[in-house]
């Protein structure tokens, strides 16, 4: 088991990234982008960059898009998907109906995870309608992955209340199911490459890492971070059950170019990263357990993202 952790003081092991660092910061309806030095660079919405039309609710997970020069955000509970010009704030294009939640096209209910492809697509979990929807950028369900009739693990015709739907390098989605803990390597063309379940209760937003290597979190209390392979295999893991490296419920685990991994804590309200060969918190935003709105507070924060100083995103290069 991995000991109790305390972020770090001082030294390199206080700057694990380069660039700016965006958190969706869900209990706060905001999201906020800061350094690595916690300084705040950027709010939405804020008295500059005023919320859509629709207000701006539930931001449940944020990526930036179009080489950093956009920010794609998927509002769970208020049934919309949004993409933002970065910094401006300009509401550029949006899918679903502010909410009102439903399953004919144009309607969510709950969306989870969406990401901006290269082509111009979106990719969406829609959670509580138990599939996964590919949107055109006019707006047309270009497919879809389950169906609202059934939430059970029978991929791709029926989804088990999916939550993640990662766009991998070679095209394909790495969707995780909530119910049964399953994840599943899906093509475009809704062919199952692979299918495994994970002994772990909540699976959220799997991640890969490499061949035949993959990262996920388990959003309960206390809450892991896990390496798997598809056999089904832990690798390694990351699960103390009481101090100050306890998470409760992290719903988005990260590798980060230099290796650490980067996780929201969202009932402890922080985003922690962690060095994974000690097990040790090396950086933390936000003040363990209390929630606020003030700076290096945070409010259940559901997502994050790094924009690299040369305007990639080396968590996702394989979106638009």
């Amino acid at each position: 088991a991995a000991a109790d952790s305390a972020p770090a003081a001082g030294g390199a092991a206080a700057a694990p990234f380069k660039g700016s660092l965006m958190i969706a910061d869900r209990g706060n309806d905001r999201i906020i982008v800061v350094n690595n030095r916690k300084q705040i660079l950027w709010r939405f919405p804020s008295p500059a960059h005023p919320a859509p039309p629709g207000g701006f609710y539930f931001p449940d997970d944020a990526f930036f898009i179009h080489g950093g020069h956009g920010i794609i955000s998927n509002e769970e509970q208020n049934e919309r998907i949004v993409q933002l010009a970065y910094p401006s704030g300009k509401l550029l294009w949006s899918y679903g109906h502010p909410g009102v939640t439903g399953s004919q096209p144009g309607y969510l209910h709950e969306p989870d995870d969406a990401y901006l492809l290269k082509g111009g697509e979106v990719t969406v979990a829609d959670a509580q309608n138990c599939r996964v929807l590919r949107i055109s950028p006019g707006k047309r369900v270009l497919h879809t992955f389950g169906d609202p009739s059934g939430c059970f693990h029978e991929p791709p015709g029926y989804l088990g209340s999916p939550n993640g739907d990662t766009p991998l390098a070679n095209g394909d989605m790495l969707i995780s199911e909530v119910n049964g803990s399953y994840i599943d390597e899906i093509t475009p063309q809704g062919k199952v490459v692979w299918s495994v379940q994970l002994p772990i209760s909540y699976p959220s937003d799997p991640q890969q890492l490499g061949r035949d290597r993959y990262l996920v979190v388990d959003y309960a209390n206390p809450g892991g971070i896990y390496k798997f392979d598809r056999a089904g295999h832990l690798l390694w893991s990351y699960r103390p059950e009481s101090g100050p490296g306890r998470l409760n419920h992290p719903s988005l685990a990260e590798r980060l170019p230099g290796g650490d991994i980067a996780v929201n804590d969202d009932y402890r309200n922080r985003v922690v990263i962690i060095d994974p060969r000690t097990r040790k918190i090396v950086w933390q935003y936000g003040v363990t357990g209390h929630p606020g709105t003030g700076p290096d507070h945070l409010h259940i924060p559901d997502g994050f993202d790094l924009l690299a100083p040369n305007g990639t995103t080396p968590t996702h290069p394989f979106t638009g």
